[in-house]
């Protein structure tokens, strides 16, 4: 029997379009899957089995109906993990925190809704930091996901889940959300493929807001090609986003494309793991190899970018956390007898010890006296972050960068010390606070544990990332998936 979860998203289209195997069929296989592994590796919040065949059924009577292509969609039949911040109607969104853990979205996010209408079937919500705060889920009210490559690891965070679910064949493809880094870090340590598009390319309607200036909605997959996929059924502007972009979303494409001006951001390669900083200038030799122009550049600004992310981050976690008081949402608690300072109090209290220690962080960080010294600093390096990408881009079509400065690690190495976790986003937030296209693609291993490498392009340049990325991958040819 063919073993149909080893498929990329192009090959489940084509089947089930064309009668190979039905969505029934690769969507059985798919939940048989994640009941023989999860125990392992603990990727989903909920798994949504009858759902799921459910809309496997819809799609296949479509199909034999001969419907037209436009309503079967163009990821007809794909299995789809949904990272649990992310709204999706009748199932619960509980931001892997004691305080949602009974909230279930009345409406589905913009993403979702899109994936629906084009034939993806979700399969589940998966496991995150709580509150997508943190970089290796630990910080999970479900536990920590495991890493495939090898259980005893962390998968990365904050969208472990939408990784490791990924690299397991859980699902074809997932979706996170990335504040920080938190859709690269996770496919780094796993051996995905993983986007964070353009600031407003991605609607996030229907995502629970962490840091609003920061976040974006990704895709996650085995290929470069998945990601594209994804890609174009969910970018595009929405009436009820206004940060979206009003002026259209192209169809991209994974041609690939020689001649690309590389530079190599050297302030993201210095003092890095021997290992990884190895793996990333033997990337270098396989972009000039395929008559590419490669050079190392400098970035100046970057040693600032790490506590200007923290600090504008932790800033809008604090006003953004605030709402949560459990008398809109939330889970059983009586607040009869209490006063409502004490109740407040009390229900705050269920946050975990890191979204505490962000919020409190935040709250100083706006607070009257230390506005001027902390948050309008961070903003001015954000800018000077911007004005020094966009000089670069004159000179360079891409930048390249490790996704991650270490290899992965083992559980508890890292939770322990909070500025020894942070210091592993150094390499990520640049993207998030300039706004521009980033992806993560498999580069090597050692150890037998994944390294990422990072490629960056200028506003709205995805196409510019996909051609990079495809002709990495194809030159590259790293494994994705670890035998379980």
């Amino acid at each position: 029997m063919v073993n149909l979860c080893s498929l990329t998203a192009e090959q489940v289209v084509e089947g089930v379009k064309n009668n190979h195997f039905s969505a029934v069929e690769y969507i059985s296989q798919i939940l048989e899957r994640i009941e023989k592994i999860e125990s392992q590796i603990n990727a989903f919040t909920i798994v949504d089995a009858n759902g799921a065949l459910k809309k496997a059924l819809s799609i296949d009577k479509k199909i034999r109906d001969g419907e037209d292509e436009k309503k079967i969609g163009s990821l007809a039949g794909v299995a789809v993990g949904i990272k649990d911040n992310i709204c999706t109607k009748g199932l619960k969104t509980t931001c892997a925190s004691k305080i949602l853990e009974d909230y279930v979205s009345p409406y589905d996010a913009t993403v979702v809704k899109k994936l629906k209408e084009s034939g993806a079937i979700i399969v589940g919500k998966l496991n995150l930091d709580e509150f997508a705060m943190g970089s290796t889920t630990e910080f999970s009210r479900y536990g920590a996901t495991h890493n495939p490559w090898n259980i005893n690891y962390v998968a990365g965070g904050s969208s472990g889940g939408s990784a490791a679910s990924v690299a397991a064949l859980e699902c074809t493809v997932s979706i996170g959300s990335d504040t920080g880094g938190s859709v690269r870090c996770p496919a780094s340590f796993c051996s995905v493929v993983g986007l964070k598009p353009t600031y407003g390319r991605v609607s996030r309607f229907g995502l629970i807001s962490y840091a609003n200036s920061l976040e974006q909605i990704g895709p996650m997959g085995k290929t470069v090609a998945d990601t594209v996929m994804v890609m174009n059924s969910i970018a595009g502007m929405d009436d009820n986003d206004q940060t979206t972009l009003n002026n259209g979303a192209p169809k991209y494409t994974t041609q690939s494309k020689r001649n690309i001006r590389i530079g190599l951001v050297k302030e993201l390669v210095e003092g890095i793991e021997p290992e990884v900083s190895k793996c990333i200038y033997s990337a270098m030799d396989v972009f000039s190899k395929s008559d590419c122009k490669c050079e190392e550049t400098s970035m100046k600004s970057v040693e600032f970018a790490l506590a200007s992310y923290y600090t504008i981050a932790m800033a809008e976690a604090s006003s953004n956390l605030a709402r949560y008081d459990n008398i809109r949402y939330g889970f059983e608690s009586n607040p009869d007898s209490y006063e409502w300072n004490a109740y407040f109090a009390k229900i705050r209290s269920n946050f975990g010890e890191e979204v505490k220690r962000r919020i409190i962080t935040g709250t100083y960080v706006l607070s009257s006296e230390y506005y001027g010294k902390y948050y309008l600093k961070a903003q001015k390096v954000r800018t000077m972050l911007k004005q020094e990408l966009s000089a670069l881009y004159k000179i360079y079509d891409i930048l390249i960068a490790p996704t991650m400065p270490v290899l992965p690690f083992k559980f508890g190495e890292k939770i322990d010390d909070p500025l020894k976790m942070y210091m592993i986003d150094i390499d990520t937030v640049v993207a998030n606070l300039t706004g521009i296209p980033a992806i993560s693609v498999p580069a090597g291993f050692s150890k037998g544990l994944p390294i990422g490498l990072q490629i960056m392009a200028d506003e709205l340049q995805e196409q510019t990332l996909f051609e990079t990325a495809s002709l990495f991958e194809s030159t590259a040819n790293v494994q994705r998936s670890p035998k379980l």
